[in-house]
């Protein structure tokens, strides 16, 4: 019953995140959103995006005071139902998982727990970039004063915990990015559990999905390879992919 002002209100005010915080978010990724989802104090979640708005200089969103879209996003969270087994079930935690604002609202929750992330990163000229589970960050002090401020961070909210990993190469999303001496590498990341299949050619799919099949692999080299070597090496790596798949 709250798909369209859920809808609505998603048209309205992701630009607006999108907007403000492209310097720091990355896209992709699902998981701690989901978790997000179902334990997020709704009221908290509510008063985060009204100072969200605030602090960007928002005092209507298309004409519309943010009272009322507090009002809205109220309605979103609180006046979800499902049915299950022939019985009619409201939800009662969190945000519904199918719901597109939803999303931008987890996204608007995590922008208030990173920012001192954010603050301190700025101040030593140092990156940060989150894709809704996975943060991202460069760090050129030592690895203990990294690890407590990280620790420090599990401590800002009691449904946020970060996972860790600290190193000279490390994957993120799709990519692999290696500090060699000073010099920033990157490639493609292939999971290492995962098995170089694609649609085999022999199948009955329409023929442009094969040409997809190759023009996005190459593209993702192209765009993912630091070096003209490590392109090469990737073009190799798809081309023995499609011979293995026929």
């Amino acid at each position: 019953p709250t798909t369209n002002i859920s809808n609505y209100l998603d048209e309205i005010i992701r630009p607006i995140f999108d907007k403000e915080r492209q310097n720091t978010t990355i896209i992709d990724g699902t998981s701690l959103i989901q978790a997000l989802h179902q334990y997020m104090k709704r009221e908290e979640a509510l008063n985060i995006l009204v100072e969200f708005l605030h602090v960007h200089g928002y005092t209507k969103v298309k004409g519309i005071p943010l009272e009322t879209i507090r009002l809205l996003a109220s309605i979103v969270l609180k006046e979800n139902v499902f049915v299950y087994g022939n019985k009619i079930y409201q939800q009662v935690l969190g945000g519904a998982m199918g719901s597109s604002f939803t999303l931008t609202l987890a996204n608007i929750f995590m922008w208030k727990w990173q920012k001192e992330l954010v603050r301190r990163q700025d101040m030593t000229c140092e990156y940060y970039g989150r894709s809704i589970d996975d943060v991202f960050m460069t760090w050129n002090k030592s690895e203990n004063a990294l690890k407590q401020i990280l620790e420090d961070a599990n401590t800002w909210h009691p449904n946020i915990k970060l996972e860790y990993k600290i190193g000279k190469s490390l994957p993120f999303l799709d990519i692999l990015l290696t500090n060699i001496n000073g010099t920033l590498s990157t490639s493609v990341y292939h999971k290492p559990a995962a098995e170089p299949y694609v649609v085999p050619f022999i199948s009955d799919h329409p023929r442009h999905t094969f040409v997809n099949v190759i023009k996005t692999s190459l593209t993702r080299a192209l765009r993912n390879s630091s070096t003209f070597e490590i392109f090469n090496n990737e073009r190799i790596y798809i081309k023995l992919t499609l011979l293995y798949n026929g």
